[in-house]
């Protein structure tokens, strides 16, 4: 059965898709009262944020549509430093989409949705015409999360003296299994797609001086360091032997002319922590769920802040220095 225009009426069509798809899958107590708004239990200081996700094919291989924005929204949230506890999904149908494909994705949706300890408490759904190729969805999502207020801030702007930087994993998975399906390309590359709730829980838990998280997607780690660098008035150094990537994306890259500094993942995280608690925090990631591949990566320089010049430098494999600028352009393909 395909998605109609009937199904963004309104009426029966549209009654029958919510609760057929949507309400099955995302059902609770707060959603089930299908109100034009969702009352939720909160107090305190919250984060807030919002995406959407329109990224082709929209199953790859390691994920989907509905597991990225989830993932998405869950990690944007937990890199404040918040708790996240409500997310909303607005979906955008094109006429003739697949309604079982639609199924799948949704289903996949609330399963990562448990697997973050989030609820879906709201949404909304709206068909659009056929644009003449094949039939689309498109995924906006919200979140709210509550922030310990016990806890000391994290932010870009926060980085230290002597900070040590931390991966949570291998880079460019996701950028490489994407771009290999919209190529045609067989690889063995799976997306790290996946929420990081355990290993920032881990962290918080155990009282490790964190102070800056952000998840590195788009724009891809050699982006968020230059934001880091720029935000704290500090310079930035890499080891090129310390950094994870897995060898079949070495290999694709070496295809294809990529550079892992500036591929986008939806499963990573750089995180900078007080160097003396580095060791201690790069342990506790290495033993959570999605964390296997960790590694310290590098350290910061401040200068005393006037000194810097909020560069981002590499030390290579072969004992030069490379300057890791913003990324320049578009990069391809869109991954979220």
């Amino acid at each position: 059965m395909k998605i109609t225009m009937a199904h963004g009426s309104g009426g029966e069509s549209t009654s029958a898709l919510i609760k057929d798809v949507f309400s099955k899958y995302f059902k609770n107590e707060i959603l089930d009262r299908l109100e034009d708004s969702a009352v939720v239990e909160g107090t305190g200081k919250i984060a807030v944020t919002t995406d959407s996700f329109v990224v082709t094919p929209l199953v790859f291989p390691g994920g989907d549509i509905g597991r990225l924005a989830v993932c998405g929204t869950v990690n944007d949230l937990l890199m404040s430093g918040a708790t996240p506890k409500y997310i909303t999904c607005g979906a955008v149908l094109e006429e003739g989409l697949d309604i079982e494909l639609l199924d799948k994705v949704i289903a996949s949706m609330a399963e990562t949705a448990k697997e973050a300890g989030v609820m879906v408490v709201t949404g909304d759904t709206k068909v659009i015409e056929n644009r003449g190729a094949e039939p689309g969805l498109i995924i906006n999502t919200s979140g709210i999360g509550f922030i310990d207020e016990s806890k000391e801030p994290v932010g870009p702007y926060n980085l230290m003296d002597g900070d040590k930087l931390i991966i949570t994993g291998n880079l460019g998975d996701h950028h490489a299994a994407i771009l290999g399906c919209r190529m045609g390309i067989e690889i063995n590359i799976k997306s790290d797609c996946a929420p990081l709730c355990e290993i920032v829980r881990r962290l918080q838990d155990n009282n490790i001086r964190v102070h800056a998280m952000r998840d590195v997607t788009r724009g891809g780690l050699g982006t968020v360091l230059n934001e880091f660098a720029s935000a704290s008035g500090c310079n930035i150094e890499l080891s090129e032997e310390a950094m994870p990537v897995d060898s079949a994306v070495k290999e694709f890259c070496g295809l294809l002319g990529l550079d892992p500094m500036y591929m986008g993942n939806e499963g990573k995280a750089v995180i900078s922590v007080h160097k003396d608690d580095a060791e201690k925090a790069l342990l506790l990631i290495k033993n959570a769920k999605y964390g296997d591949n960790a590694a310290i990566i590098g350290e910061v320089i401040k200068n005393n802040g006037s000194d810097a010049d909020n560069s981002v430098v590499l030390n290579t494999k072969l004992g030069g220095k490379r300057v890791v600028g913003l990324m320049y352009g578009e990069g391809l393909p869109r991954i979220c």
